[in-house]
């Protein structure tokens, strides 16, 4: 079984490997700290327990106070990690953006298929999002309503790396199909996928994480990637 290195806001961590990366997706997490954290692991735990708030009903709005209490700390000690809560969100960002692009460059190193390359790379994001319900409100920018504007255009921004990479992708394959207009046909694609995957993504975190983005995925990709 091979290794693979999984980014997280701290550093990395190394583990096995899924066989798949849609497996390797569905196990990126916020790894776990002691209880009693050493000062390096400190802001970790503030992140996961972030995080974790967000995956409860009723989290609109989470504030610094609240975060201090679920941790038992002042709200002063959090602001020894992270000068401000924009900078707590931008954690959970980097933490989101780092796994998912890891697997989909890994996807693209591997599979020469274009057509394969778009399916799974649609498949490790939502199968992250599956795994990682508090930061898919993130992704989605429920979280970020009344927060620093910067966030959710960071959060745009990847969104428009995924259409990118899926772009390249598809363009491949209608080359490869014969297409007379690869660059068109890839350039549509791309963004049906691409709204595909955030509407698979907000009905999950609006349903109360009831509704998976991965509910019968290979048959809805069967239907667009043919």
């Amino acid at each position: 079984m091979t290794t693979h290195t999984e980014h997280t806001p701290e550093g990395t961590v190394v583990g096995d490997a899924a066989g798949a990366e849609g497996e390797a997706a569905a196990s990126a997490s916020i790894p776990g700290v002691r209880k009693r954290p050493k000062p390096g692991e400190r802001r970790v735990q503030i992140l996961q327990t972030l995080a974790s708030m967000l995956e409860q009903p009723g989290a609109e709005r989470i504030t610094t106070a609240a975060l201090a209490s679920r941790l038992d700390v002042s709200e002063a000690a959090l602001y020894r990690h992270f000068a401000s809560k924009a900078q707590m969100f931008e954690g959970l960002i980097e933490f989101i953006e780092q796994s998912v692009f890891t697997l989909a460059n890994q996807i693209n190193e591997r599979e020469t298929a274009g057509t394969v390359q778009a399916q799974k790379i649609l498949t490790v994001l939502l199968q992250f999002g599956e795994k990682n319900p508090g930061m898919t409100r993130v992704m989605v920018g429920d979280a970020l309503v009344f927060e620093n504007d910067r966030l959710l255009a960071r959060m745009n921004q990847f969104f428009d790396r995924i259409e990118s990479q899926l772009r390249q992708s598809l363009r491949a394959a209608a080359e490869e199909a014969g297409s007379n207009t690869p660059t068109v046909d890839a350039n549509a694609q791309a963004s049906v996928l691409t709204a595909f995957a955030v509407g698979r993504l907000q009905r999950y975190a609006r349903s109360g994480f009831k509704r998976t983005p991965t509910e019968h995925l290979d048959a809805a990709l069967q239907l667009m990637l043919g």
